[in-house]
């Protein structure tokens, strides 16, 4: 490529492409992800209850369960 076409070809991307504004953040955004982590509890749904008591009647009818349920943890 001739240096006239690279030239030209330079200035038809800086016509086509914007200029890219400032590339800092306006604003720190750690304080709002420590919050947003400090808000998070934890949440156990009514499935969960049901699923754990569900495992914990099976353990109590069949205790030679455990063993078995030990394993796949």
């Amino acid at each position: 490529m001739s240096k006239p076409d690279e030239e030209r070809l330079r200035e038809m991307l800086r016509a086509a492409v914007e200029p890219v504004g400032p590339a800092e953040l306006q604003k720190d955004l750690w304080p709002r992800m420590q919050r947003r982590l400090e808000e998070r509890a934890i949440r156990v749904s009514g499935l969960d209850w049901i699923l754990a008591a569900l495992v914990l009647a099976c353990l109590l009818a069949f205790p030679g369960a455990v063993p078995a349920l030990l394993y796949q943890l």
